[in-house]
């Protein structure tokens, strides 16, 4: 297990590697590996582990009944997720939780988390960590909504590149989708989606190759 690596990330910041060796056994981790495309949580499943991204990325997803699917956002290396679940005993997952690519996911127990454990140090630190975490992620989710929230395909990536420019500190920016994870996760039509953003770089708002933009006007 690499403690230093853990000891950096935003579930275990403030805790020093030996912090991390000691909580090892009290939280129970355990490690997957999963291969591009797999599914590490099911919609409707129970869990009681939070997991944490050692290598690849996940994506969390929701298929509805006639099969339209949306992107609700992606992890990377040291990001965490299904946090909110863990939380809430019996509470059933309502995404499905993907790997993006060949990924290996590190799973902590969080009732263990909540657990006193007298030889565990900086537990209290962790649950802090908890807490930070699951904040943020509404912020993404309240975000999201923003950038759907417009009526027009333009309007929605105008939104989503201002947020990306604004986060990035460029104007040239690189996303963490390809085509049909972006028109997933801001509810669009693949197509419409491509045939706007060939209207834009038209208009000379954008340039764009692949996943990387640059943003040519003022939006």
């Amino acid at each position: 297990m690499n403690f230093r690596f853990l000891s950096k990330t935003a579930l275990f910041r403030g805790c020093s590697e030996e912090d991390i060796e000691v909580m090892e056994n009290h939280l129970d981790f355990k490690t997957l590996k999963y291969k591009k495309g797999a599914t590490i949580i099911s919609e409707g499943t129970i869990v009681s582990d939070i997991g944490l991204v050692l290598s690849g990325s996940i994506q969390m997803e929701h298929i509805d009944i006639w099969g339209n699917k949306s992107i609700l956002g992606v992890v990377n290396v040291g990001g965490v997720f299904a946090e909110a679940y863990a939380c809430i005993p019996g509470e059933p997952m309502m995404i499905d939780v993907i790997a993006n690519e060949d990924a290996e996911i590190l799973f902590v127990s969080v009732p263990k988390i909540f657990t006193p454990c007298s030889v565990c140090n900086n537990q209290s630190r962790l649950i802090q960590n908890l807490v930070k975490i699951s904040a943020m992620k509404n912020l993404q989710l309240s975000r999201r909504a923003l950038h759907t929230s417009p009526k027009t395909v333009r309007g929605r990536l105008l939104s989503y590149f201002s947020h990306q420019v604004l986060m990035q500190g460029s104007r040239k920016i690189r996303i963490p989708f390809d085509r049909q994870q972006l028109a997933d996760y801001l509810n669009l039509d693949r197509s419409a989606l491509s045939k706007e953003l060939g209207k834009m770089k038209k208009d000379g708002l954008i340039e764009y190759r692949k996943n990387e933009f640059e943003i040519k006007a003022e939006l």
